[in-house]
């Protein structure tokens, strides 16, 4: 099944059931009004939302309308808890040759993972406001979880049940505020404003066969203005696949259904796949050059992150975003 959050004034939406081919979409409040009252009711609501789901794809319903990614929240406006990874090592290792250090050995065993702000995620088409642009604004394309209840201590393997939906996420960093926020020794906060997410959540049966129950194996395009950043494989370098960072999450505590596991920046090690994030790419040229060249983001920038299959239809709806400087008098 496909799941959109459209805007309708409210803080969270309201949830609407999206075809397959992304064109049509049908609100179902008599099943759920929102995103997270489905998540929190998964096993009692899911045979019949997928009942509707296929009358929707044989077009066999009244009350129908044309799916608008525009008007799309996050699939989750606001969650209980977004945790995002560092899943694919390469970008890691990237980081620490730049700066001419070791890759320290427990980071190939032991997931690194960040709590980010989750009480004002983005839709597909939302501005990414920042205040000041010496910030050094980047974006990082990546891959999502969203799960149900999962009990505290679960292993890697019994994880895979409660992954409830796959999504697509723009992780904004501001690249200059993260050196003295680790300096401080307690993490990222100022560094890591508000998440972007693509319009479309998505079942993982719905994605087969490029889910293989821990991980998605597509092509993920980068655009900044246009010009491709990188087409990085989403399944390939995965060193910490999605079970396995829910177990790292859950490990000393319960996660509450509509918590949201990100992959980290997708990087691959076969230079030609280019990069997801302008520090990457930042971090290549240190490499070869001495020093950077490419410019972070710049007010009206225009970002673009979207996943296609084989036949290049967009599987889970584009992320499309322009920088702009916040504006507290209109925000």
């Amino acid at each position: 099944m496909k799941f959109a959050t459209l805007k309708n004034g409210t803080r969270d939406g309201q949830l609407i059931l999206v075809s397959q081919n992304l064109t049509k979409a049908i609100s179902v409040p008599d099943i759920a009004l929102t995103m997270q009252e489905l998540l929190d009711n998964w096993p009692a609501l899911q045979s019949q939302l997928n009942d509707r789901y296929e009358r929707l794809n044989r077009d066999e319903l009244n009350g129908t309308q044309a799916f608008l990614p525009t008007n799309a929240a996050a699939p989750l406006p606001r969650a209980y808890q977004w945790c995002d990874g560092s899943a694919y090592l390469s970008h890691a290792e990237l980081v620490r040759k730049a700066r001419q250090a070791e890759m320290p050995e427990f980071l190939y065993h032991d997931a690194l993972m960040y709590q980010g702000a989750s009480d004002t995620l983005l839709g597909p088409y939302d501005d990414i406001e920042v205040t000041d642009e010496s910030w050094g604004i980047d974006l990082e394309a990546e891959i999502a979880v969203i799960t149900g209840d999962v009990p505290m201590g679960v292993s890697a393997d019994d994880a895979r049940q409660h992954i409830r939906l796959v999504t697509l996420v723009n992780d904004v960093s501001l690249r200059n505020l993260i050196p003295h926020e680790l300096s401080k020794g307690f993490g990222f906060f100022h560094s890591k404003p508000s998440t972007a997410f693509a319009a479309v959540a998505i079942t993982p049966d719905e994605l087969t066969p490029y889910w293989d129950g821990s991980k998605l194996s597509l092509p993920m395009t980068s655009r900044v203005n246009g010009k491709i950043l990188g087409q990085p494989n989403t399944g390939t370098d995965l060193y910490f696949d999605f079970p396995s960072l829910i177990a790292h999450a859950a490990r000393s505590r319960r996660l509450s259904a509509g918590t949201i596991i990100g992959s980290g920046t997708v990087s691959n090690r076969d230079p030609s796949a280019g990069s997801a994030c302008l520090a990457e790419r930042r971090m290549i040229e240190t490499i070869e050059q001495g020093t950077p060249t490419t410019p972070f983001l710049r007010f009206g920038d225009h970002v673009e992150i979207e996943i296609t299959d084989p036949d290049g239809r967009s599987v889970f709806g584009k992320i499309s975003q322009r920088v702009v400087r916040y504006d507290p008098i209109n925000a």
